[in-house]
């Protein structure tokens, strides 16, 4: 543990290079603190600071900047809830609005976050495996391909296009969609198709193809645990500033299947991960403010958050995380 001027000091850096970008002057740091003090005496404390592993000096004549160590010491010891009426008040009007199915809910809450935040925003959503299907309609896009639109009895929505060997008529894509409502209406999407049960000489090819790409489909709906929504990425050069670090978050938010192992891992409630504390390969000045949100009562439940530079407004990020699962917890229980 720091002592209190060692941490108090620390907290006017984190916080004023997280306000500026640029490095903190020990003569900033003093008129910000109301510390009785020397200029001499903050310059020790920082270069004590630095000696620990807190701060670093991006070059000689510059004042310092806070190190990962530093942002993690201040997340857990030093940070001051940000609350913002403006925010609260955005978030109140969107959960008093929005009434739509699950999968929309969770993205127009992921659009919702990097709104606010202005951070590229993470939301998780369970899975179909346990879906029961309400209906399943079978629509022609193009000669050889075919959009299946499977809605559940919770009334989530799954789309796939379905692109065919060969192309095909509307009385086969009528004949496949009949079959399938007979397989999968009443029964968990989980169960598929089962191919080997349709009469070999009864099902003329084209509606089989249907039938072979539809049960793939329905697999792989079915294989995923949980679903990601991601808010615009709009915001990434404002936040990161530099072209080669919004490029590298760019591959982080590609890779969809290492953000999901990542998120479902996280323990509940709130967790602030900072560097390389994410546990991916990317790049060093990023960092993950998340909060888990459902699960009471059988209630659908995942996380939501945003991923943002090291020097992100911790606070601020924590208060509409946090704010945002609340309300979006009481959208869940009055369905």
């Amino acid at each position: 543990m720091l002592d209190e001027r060692k941490a108090r000091i620390l907290r006017i850096l984190v916080e004023e290079h997280i306000r500026t970008g640029e490095p903190v002057s020990s003569r900033a740091i003093l008129q910000l603190s109301s510390l009785t003090v020397s200029a001499a005496t903050v310059r020790n404390e920082l270069a004590a600071l630095e000696a620990e592993g807190f701060a670093m000096q991006p070059h000689t004549s510059a004042g310092r900047i806070p190190t990962a160590r530093a942002y993690r010491y201040y997340v857990d010891q030093l940070i001051r809830p940000i609350q913002s009426p403006a925010a609260s008040a955005r978030v109140a009007e969107f959960f008093a609005s929005v009434h739509t199915e699950l999968g929309r809910l969770l993205k127009a809450t992921s659009s919702l976050l990097s709104e606010i935040t202005h951070y590229p925003s993470l939301v998780t959503g369970p899975g179909l495996s346990g879906e029961m299907v309400r209906a399943v309609h079978l629509v022609q896009t193009g000669a050889d391909m075919v959009l299946m639109v499977v809605v559940t009895q919770a009334g989530r929505v799954s789309q796939s296009l379905l692109v065919l060997p060969s192309p095909v008529d509307r009385a086969e894509i009528e004949d496949a969609e009949l079959l399938i409502r007979r397989s999968q209406v009443g029964c968990s999407i989980s169960q598929g198709i089962d191919l080997d049960q349709l009469p070999q000489g009864e099902v003329p090819g084209g509606v089989r193809s249907i039938l072979w790409r539809a049960s793939e489909a329905l697999g792989k709906a079915a294989s995923t645990d949980h679903e990601l929504y991601m808010g615009p990425a709009s915001y990434l050069t404002d936040a990161w500033g530099e072209i080669s670090k919004v490029r590298g978050v760019l591959e982080i938010l590609e890779r969809e299947a290492a953000l999901l192992e990542l998120l479902a891992h996280l323990p509940e409630g709130t967790e602030v991960r900072i560097g390389r504390e994410l546990g991916i390969e990317s790049p060093t000045d990023i960092s993950l403010v998340s909060t888990s949100y459902g699960g009471d009562q059988g209630e659908p439940s995942g996380r939501i958050g945003v991923l943002g530079p090291m020097r992100m407004d911790y606070g601020r990020a924590i208060s509409v995380v946090e704010e945002i699962s609340g309300n979006l917890d009481e959208s869940l229980g009055e369905r």
